[in-house]
């Protein structure tokens, strides 16, 4: 059986290509979900790929992902910051979560420095722009389905 993984974009994200593109690149949010699509289905896994401007949204999302999906990628955009609510919903998942923004944060104005979706995350990919979702999938990939040389190498 194929794991499901549900990858899940916040606010502004529908921008991509246009806003900011000293900081978020040149790329759409149509460009990472095909780069997505191809990554995925190469590691073997259903991406399953969503946007919402809307908090409580991106919260029924992670809710009806339990139990439906083997795992979540969460680029939660400004909620990263402020949505205690998104935190609760994630660990209420009990699902592997990899958190991904396109920028690095940690190099960006203060209060971009924290992050509620940490708490909940196996582990954060920031700073490597579309490519950064590559690399939440491959890290999903050997959260969900290790393979055999996986514990070798840790």
């Amino acid at each position: 059986m194929t794991p499901a993984i549900l990858i899940l974009n916040g606010p502004n994200l529908n921008m991509l290509g246009t806003r900011q593109p000293e900081v978020y690149g040149r790329e759409t949010l149509a460009d990472i979900e095909a780069l997505c699509r191809r990554h995925g289905a190469g590691l073997g896994l259903a991406v399953d790929i969503r946007q919402s401007n809307h908090e409580g949204q991106l919260v029924d999302w992670i809710q009806e992902a339990r139990g439906a999906k083997a795992g979540i990628i969460l680029n939660a955009g400004a909620y990263t910051h402020t949505s205690v609510a998104i935190l609760d919903a994630l660990l209420a998942s009990e699902l592997p979560v990899v958190e991904v923004h396109l920028s690095n944060i940690h190099q960006r104005e203060p209060f971009r420095h924290h992050s509620y979706v940490s708490k909940a995350a196996r582990g954060m990919i920031c700073g490597f722009g579309s490519h950064g979702y590559v690399l939440a999938l491959d890290a999903i990939a050997r959260i969900v389905a290790p393979s055999p040389h996986d514990s070798e190498e840790a």
